[in-house]
């Protein structure tokens, strides 16, 4: 069994931020114990931190501090080789590294590559280091603007090498092959290296991971802001110095251009900024003036009148130096760069053989079920059978962002409500890199199916005193849309929330799908993914006081949700006491509530009352419920009362940093599902993957 893998690079800017990534995705299926390792970092001045660590330990979350990431600093390795203490510099670097391995199941370990004057000796003390860690390696090499001899090369003394050290190479990765050189480098490398003894892969270049944003150019190039701060985030793609005339300069654009241009130039200025506005152009990135001087005041009073204007940048050197300075910006990846770590995460696992990698990795021992294998597993049994889901809140950034990767990793079909303009306007502002023919824009009241829709709501509703003109107005809604879409069969599942109430979302369904005919109402969950399993919460969104009848009618919705979901459901439903030791009116509707629960299944393993720690604690369960089958060892959780559970729900989601996945709706006849106005973009992935899920039973 192997607990650590080394990440050693043939080269600068071979892209080990990617690789990390997709190891360490793939390990947080089997464990949640899982850490990250660099036996020497660059800086350790104050306020420095390293990239790779940041982007690692942030966006997994990861339980270890920025100190325990590292070894040593290179200042410190430079003091100690001149004083000729090499085996001290592997000492500190393994006791760092043991108290690590002492607290985690996998470790990740990333050499450096930064050394570029001295990369001999580099490669040397990164070969010492992993023999002595005793890890097995990993081989990344890079293949940009190389030839098939000079990208395979310097592996394959890498490899050479760290064998006659001893130590075992269980991988080879070569990173940014142009498209043309993919066939035969995979075919060459699986020649060289039999493919049942290493995993493999040839990850293809792609440009938008190279790409800096505005944002970074303008820091690097200590460049002035005019215009344009909230479009900052945008991608620069291409570079395009304009000095001639503007009509040449607009055939030279492309997708993402900057501009790059005198700041006298008015009109590339102004032609710049219409092409952008115009359908017959591609999207630019932004404009950058050179020479320092200030806008004329003409050109600075139109931009001032546009809404939404283009990131504007000033800089004093030169265009030709501007030029320069711009080819050198480096972009790194950062923990809140979704886009690029999903195409990161995309390029990994579709282009590495990952069951060898797998392989090495499989007798890795774990208690119960992370929160990343539980969500994995969600994907791929939404993938099994995929569904259409319509998202209500088109024109949400955080809705288009998810979108971005529901569509990419071909999880759901997706419809998105609004307007299609507005839509496409808001993927602009923000770079969101959506591709919008992959999915369907719907402007309700511009639907062909609206005036059926409207006849639909009118019909489900004229008893309660709607009319058709009502009906119509009621129809424009999004909600109310989506939820109609459901209704009529013209897409699985809703998910709405992101910026409406959970009344807007759940009102619609409620009058239009309804409940299930044994459901009298609509309940909630929560899946709270712990660190070694996934918990049942309910019902901590919908109904703030349910009676027994209907706590034992959320019991039974819950225990069905958790089956079609993976979980063995042992339900406690909880109260201020366990078992007959308390008396009065709260815990007599829990009592009551299990007696008519248990009437209806007695298949189920269920308790209650019964309190928290009596149904998550064994030897607290031995003392009040010794017998039970569900106490110490419950699954799903029953609070009495919408204030009960709400608060314990986030209580343990701070407390234990448990991802919280919800609410999920149960008990309509088709699923429709409300999002937190606070939910990120994983909150809604998530949702939109369960979602999809619920819709297979029906």
């Amino acid at each position: 069994m192997t607990n650590s893998l080394y990440i050693s690079t043939t080269a600068t800017g071979s892209g080990k931020a990617l690789v990390a990534l997709g190891i360490i995705d793939l390990i947080l299926r089997k464990t949640n114990k899982v850490a990250f390792f660099q036996p020497i970092v660059l800086d350790c001045s104050e306020g420095h931190r390293d990239e790779d660590i940041d982007l690692i330990l942030n966006y997994f979350k990861l339980e270890q501090t920025y100190e325990e990431a590292f070894g040593l600093c290179y200042e410190e390795v430079k003091d100690l080789l001149v004083q000729q203490k090499f085996d001290e510099i592997i000492e500190k670097i393994i006791k760092k590294f043991k108290n690590l391995e002492n607290k985690y199941d996998f470790i990740l370990c990333e050499g450096s590559d930064y050394l570029q004057e001295n990369s001999a000796f580099e490669f040397e003390l990164n070969t010492e280091i992993a023999k002595n860690l005793g890890h097995p390696i990993l081989i990344l090499g890079n293949a940009r603007q190389r030839s098939i001899e000079d990208a395979l090369s310097p592996i394959l003394i890498s490899c050479d090498t760290y064998q006659d050290k001893g130590c075992k190479v269980i991988g080879i990765i070569i990173n940014q092959a142009e498209e043309e050189k993919i066939d035969e480098l995979r075919k060459t490398l699986t020649k060289i290296f039999p493919p049942q003894e290493y995993a493999l892969g040839v990850i293809p270049h792609n440009a938008k991971l190279s790409s800096p944003r505005v944002a970074e150019i303008a820091q690097q190039l200590q460049a002035k802001v005019l215009y344009g701060q909230q479009r900052l985030d945008s991608l620069a793609s291409n570079f395009l110095v304009v000095a001639m005339q503007m009509q040449n300069a607009l055939e030279r654009i492309k997708e993402d251009s900057l501009i790059i241009t005198p700041w006298d130039r008015g009109d590339v200025i102004i032609g710049m900024l219409q092409a952008h506005q115009s359908a017959n152009y591609p999207q630019l990135a932004g404009i950058v003036l050179t020479a320092g001087h200030d806008l004329n005041p003409s050109i600075a009073r139109l931009i001032d009148g546009l809404p939404d204007p283009l990131p504007i940048l000033s800089v004093t050197t030169d265009t030709y130096t501007t030029a320069e300075h711009i080819h050198d910006v480096r972009t790194t990846l950062t923990s809140t760069d979704y886009d690029k770590i999903n195409l990161s995460l995309q390029l990994f696992h579709s282009n590495i053989n990952l069951d060898r990698l797998e392989a090495q990795i499989r007798t890795l021992r774990t208690q119960g079920i992370t929160p990343k294998m539980f969500t994995y597993n969600l994907v791929q049994q939404a993938k099994a059978q995929k569904r259409h889901i319509v998202l209500a809140e088109g024109t949400e950034p955080r809705i288009l962002q998810a979108a971005t990767v529901l569509i990419e990793q071909d999880i759901v079909d997706l419809t998105l409500l609004g307007q299609p303009d507005e839509i496409e306007m808001v993927i602009k502002k923000h770079g969101i890199t959506l591709d919008l023919d992959r999915l369907q824009i719907i402007n309700p009241v511009a639907s062909p199916h609206f005036e059926s829709y409207v006849q639909t709501l009118y019909e489900a509703r004229k008893a309660k005193g709607m009319n058709l003109d009502l009906a119509r107005d009621y129809a424009q809604d999004v909600s109310y849309f989506g939820t109609l879409m459901v209704y009529q069969g013209d897409a699985d599942g809703m998910v709405s929330g992101a910026v409406h109430t959970t009344q807007h979302t759940i009102r619609p369904a409620l009058q239009i799908i309804k409940t299930k005919p044994d459901c009298a109402i609509v309940s909630s969950v929560f899946f709270m993914c712990l660190e070694d399993r996934v918990l049942v919460y309910g019902d901590c969104a919908v109904n703030p006081d349910p009676s027994a009848e209907e706590l034992a009618e959320i019991a039974l919705s819950s225990a069905e949700t958790a089956q079609k979901f993976g979980i063995e459901p042992r339900i406690a439903l909880l109260s201020y006491s366990s078992g007959q030791s308390g008396q009065g009116e709260d815990v007599e509707k829990v009592r009551q509530a299990t007696k008519i629960a248990r009437e209806k299944r007695p298949d189920l393993k269920l308790e209650g009352p019964i309190q928290y720690d009596a149904a998550v604690d064994k030897e607290v369960a031995a003392q009040k419920m010794p017998g039970s089958e569900v106490a110490g060892q419950a699954t799903v959780f029953i609070f009495p009362d919408l204030n009960t559970g709400n608060n314990t729900y986030k209580a343990v989601q701070r407390e234990t940093k448990a991802l919280a996945i919800g609410p999920i709706l149960q008990g309509l006849k088709k699923p429709v599902n409300d999002l937190s106005r606070g939910c990120t973009v994983p909150d809604i992935i998530n949702t939109v993957v369960i979602t999809a899920i619920q819709s297979q039973s029906f």
